[in-house]
């Protein structure tokens, strides 16, 4: 069984960071595509960031160099490293894991299989 599990949310000032968590049981993250998805309220899912399994990362524009997201192969754990943060980057965001090694696939949030239970990033102005 799959579990991935956030950690790492909260509330901070505009200009602040934060890094989330995801740690994956039942499943190796070295071994698949894995991104983040962020979701704010009365807003459509929004992928955020992708690794795949050569470490190529994607990045949505909005987030692109002040986001990284990167995995701990040994820790069989996913982060988002989450820096220059901005009132609109509020949302509840959530790990998600692919069950293809590669993320070119991965159109939408909804392509990925598996899903953590998500964690709530507020940042305020």
């Amino acid at each position: 069984q799959v579990q991935l599990v956030e950690s790492g949310g909260g509330s901070v000032q505009a200009g602040g960071s934060l890094r989330l968590s995801c740690a994956a049981s039942g499943y190796i993250v070295s071994r698949r595509c894995m991104g983040w998805i962020r979701q704010a309220p009365g807003k459509e899912r929004e992928g955020v960031a992708s690794i795949n399994i050569n470490d190529y990362t994607r990045y949505t524009d909005s987030v692109k160099g002040r986001f990284t997201i990167s995995k701990d192969n040994a820790k069989n754990t996913l982060y988002l490293q989450m820096n220059s943060l901005k009132p609109e980057d509020t949302a509840m965001y959530y790990c998600a894991a692919s069950t293809n090694s590669g993320c070119s696939g991965i159109v939408t949030p909804n392509d990925y299989t598996y899903w953590g239970q998500g964690t709530q990033i507020t940042v305020s102005s």
